[in-house]
């Protein structure tokens, strides 16, 4: 998986790097159990401070989408948070996204034939709760 950070932007290092690594297990570029590189590892080829990393891999283990071992370090987790605050945090994320698509003038149906665009290319592996 190739990790792509825009250091002149407004999003936070450890905002865009959690979020590479969610798209790259949605996507199935990282599988379930697979490990993560150490958090030095990481910092170094993507060119960032261990802080950022280890901010970044506590979020995701907050979230579920890594478990965190000593002896084993960073993977992939098998679990799926569906929990309802997961599903507020959904419902508030589109609410913002839909009203500003709407202020920009796209209709519902470009609004839906988008998301289905862009999900369809996605090829999410977790989609459907295929795992």
């Amino acid at each position: 998986m190739i990790i792509r950070l825009d250091t002149s932007g407004e999003t936070p290092l450890y905002v865009q790097l959690r979020n590479q690594i969610v798209m790259g297990i949605g996507r199935g570029e990282l599988k379930i159990g697979e490990g993560l590189p150490t958090v030095r590892q990481m910092a170094e080829d993507i060119g960032v401070n261990t802080m950022t990393v280890n901010k970044t891999y506590a979020i995701l283990k907050n979230e579920g989408y890594i478990e965190i071992d000593r002896r084993h370090g960073a993977k992939v987790s098998p679990k799926a948070d569906l929990s309802g605050r997961f599903q507020e945090k959904v419902e508030s994320e589109l609410t913002l996204l839909i009203s500003e698509t709407a202020l920009k003038g796209i209709n519902r149906d470009e609004f839906m034939s988008l998301c289905a665009s862009v999900y369809d290319r996605l090829n999410l592996s977790y989609a459907g709760g295929a795992v």
